[in-house]
């Protein structure tokens, strides 16, 4: 198969960005040395990385291979597709989603590093700017990369193997993998610089200074660094751009573009001509009346109970029950077909979303849960209440700190806010392994054991993807995952 990085020609980010720049300028037939040397054309190679990110190789498999894996949804059916391994933690070193992913991202890598080697930083505010925004790509790549392949942080970082850590263009295919510690570290130092570099004042489809700090948070969190998770989330929060979604707004949270909604941080615009149709992240959970859609991946019975739980709770809008025209539950192999909508209907598109990657709301539930464990529980239960009242919740339906409604600690309260607010998004198998908790699948799918009931450990093997064995052929120093 082709080698990792000898594919990744800036020309190709060019050609892409083309069709939706503003500027209208032909690149086409340039060489590298030449799009380089200004604005306009750094400008260009910078929108082709964002639009590498579009593509289904990167941003379904992104979402499905952090979803999948939770507690959140469960599979109706066996399936040729790559996320059955993903979601029974079957994990394969010849895996089609893996390779996909990897490949990508080191594509979109390699792009934001050709634009870097290009700037040189404080030229001006214009170029500062395109710098900040390659290198918070190229470290939010690295993360995405180093979760799915890598162990969690909280498992002795400094020895267990994390990803390639990708600083030049050179198509070099001997590289090893450096440890998951390492890769944080790189992670957070081009995130640190990247938000002192982003100045200007862009749409929520490009990267900012609240975008570097609002991933920083979410990062410090899963570092245990909660005083770093507390001030991100913080300087977030006051930065004054964004606004929780209201109670009434929230059902549509998900149907309007990304750039008419002031909660959003950072999302991966798409348009009607980005519609990725049966091949969307959307297409998985939901069937429209009209046929499109696979809609074999369903809300599990777990979730469908936490959130029933309160029947003011807007959230419960995001599940569709799939009924018979007689009105009867629709079933699909004994498992109710209850569609999940927060990929599907922008527009009025069944199959189209601008999927988010960073909003307002993660900011508190990050701070709550950072809060919860040093100690100022009320702030974690406020924090809380905050998001609850967006959802529309009030009165008896809020916590207080001598009213935990049955659960064990205030921790335990954030955990569950999180799972609420952030299904479906890719967050909770992070949120459980961090905490060194355990996944428990105790309800209808294809993940049922013999016994009815599926555990995951934090200590599991499965628990990350293998590295790609086309890629370990032509890199003899990249090692794989224990098996």
């Amino acid at each position: 198969m082709t080698p990792l990085f000898s594919r990744f020609m800036l020309l190709g980010c060019v050609l892409l960005a083309s069709a939706c720049s503003i500027d209208k300028t032909a690149y086409n037939g340039l060489s590298e040395e030449v799009v380089l040397q200004n604005a306009q054309g750094l400008r260009a190679a910078t929108d082709g990385n964002y639009t590498f990110l579009k593509d289904s190789d990167y941003t379904r498999n992104l979402f499905i291979m952090n979803e999948y894996p939770g507690d959140n949804l469960t599979l109706s059916g066996t399936t040729t597709d790559p996320l059955f391994l993903t979601y029974t933690y079957r994990h394969t070193s010849d895996q089609g989603n893996a390779l996909q992913i990897y490949r990508k991202g080191y594509q979109v890598i390699v792009g934001c590093n050709k634009v870097i080697g290009a700037i040189k930083e404080g030229t001006s505010k214009e170029l500062d700017q395109l710098l900040g925004e390659n290198l918070f790509l190229r470290a939010m790549v690295h993360f995405d990369l180093v979760r799915l392949f890598g162990r969690p942080y909280n498992q002795s970082p400094e020895t267990n193997m994390g990803i390639i850590i990708k600083t030049d263009t050179k198509a070099d295919d001997d590289a090893s993998r450096a440890t998951v510690k390492d890769v944080y570290t790189f992670v957070v130092n081009d995130l640190v610089k990247s938000a002192k570099l982003m100045t200007s004042v862009r749409t929520n489809s490009y990267a900012s200074a609240a975008s570097a700090n609002a991933l920083l948070s979410r990062i410090s969190l899963y570092m245990n660094d909660n005083a770093n998770a507390i001030n991100y989330a913080n300087m977030v929060i006051a930065d004054g751009r964004y606004t929780l979604a209201t109670s009434t707004q929230v059902p549509d949270f998900y149907t309007i573009e990304n750039e008419q909604n002031r909660e959003i941080i950072l999302a991966i615009k798409h348009t009607l001509k980005d519609d990725r149709g049966f091949n969307a992240i959307g297409s998985m959970y939901y069937t429209s009346p009209g046929g499109v859609g696979w809609g074999e991946v369903y809300a599990s019975q777990a979730y469908q109970d936490l959130v029933n739980k309160y029947p003011n709770d807007q959230r419960r809008v995001f599940l569709v029950r799939k009924l018979t025209a007689q009105g009867a539950q629709e079933k699909r192999n004994g498992i109710d077909k209850v569609y999940i909508t927060k990929f599907s209907n922008q527009g009025g598109i069944p199959t189209l979303s601008s999927p988010v990657l960073l909003r307002l709301s993660e900011m508190y539930l990050n701070r709550a849960e950072a809060y919860a464990k040093t100690g100022e529980t009320a702030k974690a239960i406020d924090d809380v209440n905050l998001i609850r009242k967006r959802a529309g919740l009030s009165g008896t339906d809020l916590y207080s700190t001598t009213d935990l409604k049955g659960l064990s600690s205030v921790l335990d309260v954030v955990l569950q806010e999180r799972r609420l607010e952030l299904a479906f998004e890719g967050h909770r198998p992070y949120d459980l392994y961090r905490n060194n908790r355990s996944l428990v699948r105790n309800y209808p799918g294809y993940h049922n054991t013999a016994t009815g009931q599926q555990t995951v450990t934090p200590d599991d093997k499965q628990l990350v993807h293998l590295i790609p064995e086309a890629e370990i052929t032509i890199n003899r120093n990249l090692k794989q995952n224990p098996l």
